[in-house]
């Protein structure tokens, strides 16, 4: 094999895949001289295989966008997203449209989200990054070697490529090959995942727009009276999750097909009953009918599927000048997209590592980059390791998104668009307050999951009608959702918006504590009495039904002041079905 002279390179970054493509674009934005060699396995780059994760969200809406300069792009090649929406079977069933109960909010969002082909985005970035003199992508490569120095120096790498033996140097070297996960396996730094999650997924030719599943004609679908809830936008737009307990499955609309996927808690799901094109289709159209009327006839473009995708490891970024970004790095549970989310983070934080030149600097900065990484990926996992089975109940899980919305906002979008995650002087206080409220987000999981199980024994879960319910109408949500518009702000100012937002949050989690308090004692004194409400401890949240009642019962003879809440509270009556049994009012709690 011949050998080439020694190869010299600002950035080595291994794999082409979305994380990597889009850190090149970045990089070479920022500073137009950089050196990037790109190296992939794969003899076609993007891989003609169909690629899954289309959704974005705020923050990953935005970063492909405007940070990496891909808007027009975005918006004349793919389809701007409304949003996510989530249905349940009410109990008129789910053999159309109109019997299901939806949880959404109506307005479109003010920073523009995406439902993205990733092979044809990916392919644009590519030919973007390629317009660059100093990028260079090889593929297929084999037999890769990277010599990662302890010191700060250069790195060493060697590969074969079209019949030759390629070795440089790199000042960088960033892993983004996705699931191959090259330096977690060669530095050993995987780590387990509390998420054991599943999924199947497949793309089917043509729009599959399932408000089309009706029994209405046009005009009844047009005028019907629960359109002054739901709105007019086109429905086929959003990330539509259909919703069980331990499972969701999406419905994204692309350009000429439909991409369709499952995704299970392994306790509510076995793969091996979803694990073909076949059996996932029989699945769909068995726990939601109204698929049954046109998905059975559509063409499968291709299909696959993974037994377990959460992924962890031990770093992100090293003083050494070595990152991890995308599957090579972390990976959650596709609900709510964060996928994207965690691309456009640990990129900015990366790229602005690499273009460090002094090492104090640079490892200066590290030492709040990498708990930043670390902490944004953790305040995810208590979402799908703790309370996945709230999925299963329309009131359950409508509080929980709409608390983890409200977090999303606050704490990650307006930081984002900011660029305040690359501010030294910025960054102490945002860890301080992000961690005050890690301890409140996870105790708010327990307490969901709990009211659920609950739930479960206690109440009919399905509504005989269906429930219509804007996730905005929590005034929290709506609150945090004016943080986008706090832009170009300075740091003493951004910090007041993050303790403003925090005390919003700390109000958020006790309507949500005091209303559950309601519903299972059916003693609505519980969402006004204040003593019961400034009595709730956010810090230490648990659900104890017969605690509640007690201290329920002892607020109430200490006074009857109404609590003044910071925001508009919604209706939440409509949640309201038949109980299996009487109220029991814990024994301890009479007469007290």
């Amino acid at each position: 094999m011949e050998e080439m002279g020694p190869r010299e390179t600002d950035v080595l970054i291994i794999g082409a895949g979305l994380a990597g493509l889009t850190l090149a674009r970045h990089l070479l934005l920022s500073d137009p001289e950089i050196r990037i060699l790109m190296l992939d396995r794969l003899a076609e780059v993007p891989s003609p295989k169909q690629k899954v994760g289309e959704a974005t969200v705020q923050v990953s809406g935005y970063y492909y966008s405007r940070v990496l300069e891909m808007e027009e792009h975005l918006l004349t090649e793919h389809f701007l997203k409304y949003n996510l929406r989530f249905y349940w079977k009410s109990q008129r069933g789910g053999e159309v449209w109109e019997d299901l109960s939806q949880s959404y909010i109506r307005k479109i969002s003010n920073i523009a989200t995406y439902q993205i082909d990733r092979n044809l985005f990916e392919a644009a970035v590519l030919e973007k990054n390629r317009e660059s003199p100093g990028f260079e992508l090889i593929h297929p490569m084999t037999d890769l070697q990277v010599s990662l120095s302890e010191t700060g120096g250069a790195h060493t790498f060697r590969f074969a490529a079209g019949g030759r033996t390629i070795e440089g140097r790199a000042g960088w070297v960033v892993d983004a090959s996705g699931r191959g996960r090259f330096l977690v396996r060669r530095e050993k730094l995987d780590r387990p995942s509390p998420i054991k999650h599943g999924t199947s997924f497949l793309w089917v030719e043509g729009r599959l727009d399932s408000e089309k599943c009706t029994n209405l004609d046009r005009k009844a679908m047009r005028v019907r009276p629960e359109r002054s809830a739901l709105g007019h936008f086109p429905t086929f737009l959003a990330t539509n999750h259909y919703c069980g307990e331990g499972y969701w499955f999406w419905e994204i609309p692309l350009h000429g097909k439909t991409s369709l996927g499952l995704v299970f808690d392994s306790a509510n799901v076995a793969f091996k009953d979803v694990s073909s094109p076949e059996k996932l289709v029989e699945w769909i159209c068995r726990e939601y009918p109204l698929y049954a009327r046109d998905l059975p006839q559509r063409k499968i473009l291709h299909h696959s599927g993974l037994t377990s995708f959460a992924l962890d490891n031990g770093q992100t970024i090293s003083p050494a000048r070595w990152a991890l970004v995308g599957e090579a790095c972390r990976f959650t549970d596709p609900l709510y997209s964060p996928g994207g989310d965690l691309i456009a983070t640990y990129n900015t934080l990366i790229a602005d590592a690499i273009l460090t030149r002094d090492q104090r600097e640079l490892e200066t900065k590290i030492r709040f980059y990498e708990p930043l990484a670390r902490a944004i990926y953790e305040a995810y996992v208590p979402s799908f390791a703790v309370s996945y089975c709230t999925l299963g109940d329309q009131e359950c899980f409508s509080l929980r998104y709409a608390w983890e919305l409200t977090v999303y906002f606050a704490y990650y979008v307006f930081p984002f668009i900011n660029d305040l995650l690359t501010e030294q002087k910025f960054l102490p206080a945002f860890l301080r307050r992000f961690g005050q409220l890690g301890t409140i987000n996870q105790g708010m999981h327990r307490v969901l999951a709990a009211y659920y199980r609950w739930k479960k024994e206690n109440v009919v879960l399905a509504a005989p009608e269906p429930v219509f319910f804007d996730f905005t109408e929590v005034g929290a949500l709506a609150a945090a959702e004016l943080t986008f518009y706090k832009v170009g702000v300075g740091l003493d100012e951004a910090k007041q918006v993050l303790d403003e937002q925090l005390d919003n949050l700390r109000d958020l989690a006790r309507w949500t504590m005091a209303h559950i308090t309601a519903a299972v004692l059916d003693d609505p004194r519980a969402v006004t009495n204040a003593a019961y409400i400034r009595g709730i401890d956010v810090d230490d949240l648990q659900f104890d039904p017969a605690v509640m009642a007690e201290r329920l019962e002892a607020a109430c003879r200490e006074a009857s002041e109404v609590y003044a809440w910071r925001f508009d509270v919604p209706c939440m009556a409509r949640f309201r079905t038949e109980r299996l049994a009487p109220v029991e009012v814990p024994a301890q709690a009479v007469g007290r």
